[in-house]
């Protein structure tokens, strides 16, 4: 190497992590400490002075990473959807049945990945409304993906023929996911905070809804084909 040629900067490791690494590790540290403290005291008697405190890192570590208390709770919130989402993908995935076994699945997979941990229901559902317009809109984007992979079910296993029914089937899936969220919510609000209550009655709900909307979408469907 001469003289006028630089060595290559290297991150220091600390604890075997490198500078990313760490990163990555604090992020993952705020956002459960944010999840506990949301799920426990609510989003507005949460500080962020809390969630630096419960997750052991500094203020300054804090707004490196976000800029606001509303940053970090739509990363939170972004962070639940994805494992709800990678839960039923795996459970759609995993399924070998015909398509009535795959909705009692995907359903299942539905209803557990929002109510086995109280936690995720309270954050999601009892939070989320009313805080902001970037939070409403997050929760927007979450529903748009659910009813863009149940619009993509009925296409694939045959709820609607390929030539359609005749309507708006995104505006149907939309309205069926709200329809769902709708039904979680009010079991939710039933069973108690905090509780998770008969989740096989849930999904019974849940199972008789859609049932009610394939009902719709085959009659849709044969009015079509008239």
């Amino acid at each position: 190497m001469t003289s006028t040629e630089k060595s290559p900067v290297r991150s220091r490791r600390i604890q075997g992590l490198d500078a990313e690494q760490r990163r990555a590790r604090r992020r993952e540290q705020i956002l459960a400490a944010a999840f506990e403290l949301i799920a426990a005291e609510g989003y507005v008697n949460t500080a962020i002075e809390q969630i630096c405190q419960t997750a052991f890192v500094g203020n300054k570590a804090f707004y490196e990473l976000f800029d606001s208390k509303e940053s970090c709770y739509l990363a939170l919130l972004q962070q639940l959807s994805e494992r709800a989402q990678a839960e039923v993908a795996t459970a759609l995935a995993e399924c070998a049945g015909g398509r009535d076994e795959v909705v009692s699945v995907v359903l299942a997979a539905f209803a557990h990945s929002l109510v086995d941990d109280p936690r995720v229901a309270q954050v999601t559902f009892g939070e989320a409304s009313g805080i902001s317009a970037k939070v409403e809109q997050q929760r927007r984007t979450n529903r748009r993906w659910a009813a863009q992979f149940l619009e993509t079910l009925w296409r694939e296993y045959g709820f609607v023929p390929a030539t359609g029914i005749g309507l708006d089937l995104h505006a149907l899936a939309v309205s069926t996911i709200g329809g769902l969220f709708d039904t979680v919510a009010d079991w939710l609000h039933r069973t108690g905070a905090g509780t998770t209550g008969d989740i096989d009655t849930l999904i019974r709900d849940l199972t008789a809804f859609t049932d009610i909307v394939h009902l719709g979408l085959a009659a849709a469907a044969a009015r079509s084909a008239d």
